[in-house]
């Protein structure tokens, strides 16, 4: 009777394990550890520092380093100078595209979306009268002084000079975008546009071009800019297209267009991942549900499923149930 028992717990344990082993995989298997190092654009600081918080708790033996900077400045360390990553996450999926896949990189998932405003302080110049049918003419006032960030290192520097290409167009206001680049000196362009918001709230800055989510998370107002120019919506993907910008290619003296188009989030593994068993855990939080809605809350809409582009094949198995498997 004891043998009968002591044999039924075996089989009992064994078929636990293989349970696992089946459902979890690996790295259910074991626990993860090391560090988690995730280069990310600064629009992501916010969203990122509540799922490591997450992250932290799933798996307490892993340490994360998360750099913000611009999107193509995070690329940039990959390609340029060689530095370790586990996850690279860009404000543009094409920033993945253009200069990390297929050398750098093998795929890249879109996750998220965002569109353009316009943020202010209460006590900015005219902000009570500013609105979205005037703000060209507010801008262009006297002492006003209104900044962006720099394109060649933030997709949000060439989207603000996309957003103003569409603005020409939209109110019908000819060489606008001339003048809007002609009044908004060198001083008030910074590398990437969390950069900005201290100049904004020290007062040296007026009016900043930047992602509307950012408004909210840091309890700014904003203008929110008609569909039809804040790189929004789907629907106005043709009137983005007449819109370009020229800006720094993969190697020094080339050069890439930037054409308007819906504003979509990439995110993915660097082939120099040291990490990759974290990394891979990081994104499956990432593209989940509790993913979605930690995104959501934070003023960036969830593309559901994500969407991936590249070399599908290499893609981890345990972010496909996540993934459907069209480009953006």
């Amino acid at each position: 009777m004891i043998m009968r028992d002591k044999r039924f717990l075996m089989r009992l344990a064994l078929l636990l394990l293989a349970l696992i082993l089946v459902v979890g995989g690996p790295a259910a298997a074991r626990e993860l550890g090391g560090e988690l190092i995730i280069f990310h654009a600064g629009s992501l600081t916010v969203p990122f520092r509540r799922l490591a918080e997450i992250f932290r708790r799933e798996h307490p033996g892993v340490k994360i380093l998360a750099e913000a900077a611009g999107s193509r400045n995070c690329a940039r360390k990959i390609s340029e100078l060689q530095r370790p990553c586990d996850v690279m996450a860009s404000a543009d999926y094409t920033v993945i595209e253009q200069l990390l896949i297929p050398r750098y990189a093998d795929w890249s998932l879109s996750f998220a979306g965002n569109e353009m405003a316009i943020m202010y302080r209460p006590d900015s110049k005219f902000a009570g009268r500013i609105n979205a049918d005037n703000w060209p003419q507010i801008l262009l006032r006297e002492g006003v002084q209104y900044g962006h960030s720099d394109p060649n290192a933030d997709p949000c520097g060439y989207r603000s000079q996309l957003v103003w290409q569409l603005a020409q167009k939209y109110y019908r206001i000819p060489g606008l975008y001339r003048q809007l680049r002609r009044k908004c000196p060198p001083r008030n362009v910074r590398p990437k546009e969390t950069d900005l918001i201290a100049m904004l709230e020290a007062g040296e800055l007026d009016y900043l071009f930047i992602y509307r989510s950012l408004c909210g998370q840091h309890r700014m107002p904003c203008l929110i800019l008609p569909e039809q120019i804040s790189l929004k919506s789907a629907d106005y993907e043709d009137f983005y297209r007449q819109a370009s910008v020229r800006i720094s290619g993969k190697t020094p003296g080339s050069f890439i267009t930037k054409t308007g188009a819906p504003m979509i989030y990439g995110v993915t593994i660097p082939r120099n991942a040291p990490n990759p068993a974290a990394a891979t855990a990081f994104l499956e939080l990432l593209i989940s549900r509790q993913g979605q809605r930690v995104m959501a809350e934070n003023g960036q809409p969830p593309i559901v499923p994500a969407l991936v582009s590249g070399d599908r094949s290499r893609l981890p198995r345990r972010l496909r149930p996540w993934v459907r498997e069209d480009s953006p």
